[in-house]
């Protein structure tokens, strides 16, 4: 089952980033995370911005809603996404 937290209008998760994937893809849930492959290498923030377009996209919201509150440089990461309902991030 999927940790989140509504907080603001916006709903806080964890992610599990595998970089370096063939592609950027949502690859369903492992421990309470998220667990998302990006194709970019965890070099400079590349990954870090590859999950963000890759979660907007999955979610169906604007880039600029979707943000990293912590783990920047970690593989377990805080996600948050304004205007997001519980139901659509368990849909994925």
């Amino acid at each position: 089952m999927l940790r989140c937290a509504v907080q603001d209008g916006a709903l806080t998760f964890a992610v599990r980033v595998v970089p370096r994937a063939s592609r950027s893809e949502i690859a369903g849930e492992h421990d309470g995370a998220l667990r998302v492959r990006v194709a970019a290498p965890p070099v400079d923030g590349a990954a870090n911005e590859e999950l963000i377009r890759t979660l907007a996209r999955a979610l169906h919201v604007p880039a600029r809603d979707v943000s990293i509150t912590s783990g920047h440089t970690s593989k377990l990461k805080q996600v948050r996404v304004v205007g997001l309902k519980r139901e659509a991030l368990e849909a994925l």
